[in-house]
């Protein structure tokens, strides 16, 4: 996801925000001191609303970042390889690099979050029971454990991407013995999740006036986007059942090597080649990255002569895939940019972000429509 920043670590997994989590942040500070705590608690100064708002925020937060780490540690418990947590405004999204091998995986790493989420919010009622019930922190508290309990029934709806489309697929998945109709039937009632709560949303803001179902609206909106985009990759990945990585990519690229300046590269490669990306590749021709035209011309004219390809700030990681691996594995998340190709570790080929457009349509033509249904 871009537009995000980093957080540091937990656990060893890294943690990134996107900007949009500083709005839900300023959303949760401001329902808090300005609506939730002074109608629990009435007459006290506003400053101690906005005081015990700004924590409850923080801890609202670090809420959603529970619920995701739930996801990637049952995730590493299961031997699956975890890139790292994002927390934006609609929440969180936890990468897992591998498919789950089997139906009990998934239904223990979809189940982590929601589980870690109704946990939190018993927690926080079990700590009511020991703080004054008129008293600004048990108000807060109160509220939080509610939304608590709330993001993890929210989260169990049956439809992807949520989690409870996962638990569906996993359920599916051991039903029929047949991940890929599995995979069909999460991603559609992922699209009717979504569009029933789009509905909703918009029935509750124009006739109720209900201001929370704008959210709703946009909630339902990024569902039916996202179980879209889940089916499309299954129809693809059926396309492309049984094809190698190397039968896809683009073969032999031109390569930018780290050790050289970015005046050289220029007028040795980027001025004649007909790529706008290129990657990195060290001495022994292992990616290290990859670099754009757009971070070349970034470069003042007097430092490129004196500056080298692997300096440059811009220049961004890649994800590598084996040339003899199955061409599935270029629908995986977090492609970015580019995919290099390595055999032995050396770089052979690359997909860029345009390659892997035309490797879907192509792979969806394939399938034919019947696939789809």
């Amino acid at each position: 996801m871009r537009g995000t920043f980093s957080l540091g670590a937990v656990a060893g997994v890294p943690v990134r925000a996107h900007w949009s989590v500083l709005g839900l942040a300023a959303l949760i500070v401001v329902l808090l001191g300005d609506a939730v705590l002074p109608r629990a608690v009435p007459g006290l100064a506003r400053g101690q609303y906005w005081s015990t708002a700004v924590v409850g925020g923080c801890v609202f937060m670090l809420s959603l970042l529970i619920h995701e780490m739930a996801h990637a540690l049952v995730a590493r418990w299961c031997g699956l390889k975890v890139g790292s947590i994002t927390v934006w405004g609609l929440g969180g999204y936890t990468e897992v690099e591998e498919k789950a091998k089997n139906p009990r995986v998934e239904l223990v790493v979809a189940a982590a979050g929601p589980l870690a989420s109704v946990a939190l919010g018993g927690l926080g009622f079990l700590v009511l029971m020991i703080i004054p019930g008129k008293s600004l922190t048990a108000s807060a508290v109160t509220w939080l454990s509610s939304m608590n309990l709330l993001i993890g029934a929210f989260n169990l709806l049956p439809g992807a991407p949520l989690d409870g489309g996962r638990v569906l697929h996993g359920l599916l998945w051991w039903r029929f013995k047949d991940r890929s109709r599995a995979d069909r039937a999460s991603a559609r009632a992922g699209h009717f999740v979504g569009t029933t709560l789009v509905a909703a949303g918009l029935f509750g803001t124009v006739f109720a006036g209900w201001l929370g179902g704008l959210w709703l609206v946009l909630v339902g909106w990024f569902i039916v986007a996202a179980a879209r985009q889940e089916l499309t990759v299954t129809i693809a990945s059926a396309g492309l059942r049984g094809m190698l990585v190397r039968e896809v990519m683009t073969a032999d690229p031109d390569r930018a090597p780290a050790w050289m300046t970015v005046g050289e590269f220029i007028g040795k490669t980027a001025l004649t080649s007909r790529q706008s990306i290129f990657p990195v590749v060290d001495l022994t021709g292992a990616p290290i990255g990859s670099v754009t035209l757009a971070a070349l011309m970034a470069v003042p004219r007097q430092s490129r002569g004196v500056t080298r390809i692997d300096a440059l700030p811009t220049r961004r990681p890649v994800r590598a895939v084996e040339a003899g691996g199955e061409a599935t594995e270029l629908l995986q998340p977090a492609g970015g940019q580019l995919i290099a190709v390595v055999e032995a570790g050396v770089l052979v080929g690359m997909v860029t972000a345009a390659d892997l457009d035309r490797i879907v349509g192509q792979a969806i033509l394939r399938a034919g429509p019947d696939t789809a249904d």
